[in-house]
C-alpha cells in the first residue's frame, strides 16, 4: 500500500537520485499526521467553544491537581508560549469564566491562576472528547505498535534540548 508520502518521495529520488530523501518519508507523515489531528481536535472541541491553545491552558491547569492554580509564568513555561499569548488565553479564559485569577498566599505580590468549578467541569468533558479523538486516530495500529510508535517518538524527542526529563 502507498501514500501520498511515498509518491513525493520517490519524485525526489527521480529528480536527485544523490539525495538521500528517507528522512522525507518520516517527516513527511508526522506533519500530515499532525494536520489530520488539528483538523479532528478543532472538529470535536468546537462544540466547547475554545479557541487555538485554550484548551491547552485549561488542561495544564486541570493536570496539576487541586487545588487547580498555577502562576502564568509556570503556565506559559509548560506551554511553550510567550507571555503576551498566555495573557491573551488567560484574559478570553476568566472573560468565559472558566479561570479566576487570585492572590498568592505565599506571595501577595504574585497572582494565581485557578480553574473555577465551570472550568473543571468543562475541561473534563472536553479531555475525554480529546482523547477519545486522538484514540480513534490510532486505531490503524494494535495496542503493541502504538507503545513501539511511541517509544520510538520519544526516543527521538529527548535528544532534543529542553526535551529530557529527571
Amino acid at each position: 500500500m502507498q501514500d501520498h508520502i511515498d509518491f513525493v518521495v520517490d519524485q525526489w529520488r527521480s529528480a536527485m537520485p544523490e539525495l538521500d530523501a528517507s528522512s522525507m518519508a518520516i517527516f513527511g507523515r508526522m506533519l500530515r499526521l499532525m494536520k489530520h489531528l488539528a483538523k479532528a481536535r478543532a472538529v470535536a472541541l468546537e462544540p466547547f467553544g475554545f479557541h487555538e491553545g485554550e484548551f491547552d491552558v485549561l488542561a495544564t491547569l486541570r493536570r496539576a491537581g487541586k487545588p487547580y492554580r498555577l502562576s502564568p509564568t509556570q503556565l506559559y513555561t509548560s506551554l511553550l508560549v510567550t507571555s503576551g499569548a498566555m495573557t491573551n488565553r488567560l484574559n478570553r479564559l476568566a472573560n468565559e469564566g472558566m479561570i479566576e485569577r487570585l492572590a498568592d498566599p505565599q506571595d501577595g505580590r504574585s497572582m494565581l491562576v485557578g480553574l473555577t468549578r465551570r472550568g473543571v467541569e468543562t475541561i473534563e468533558q472536553a479531555v475525554h472528547v480529546h482523547t477519545e479523538t486522538q484514540n480513534a486516530l490510532l486505531q490503524g495500529l494494535d495496542s503493541e505498535q502504538q507503545k513501539q510508535l511511541s517509544e520510538l517518538l520519544k526516543a527521538l524527542l529527548v535528544t532534543h534540548p529542553g526535551e529530557a526529563t529527571g
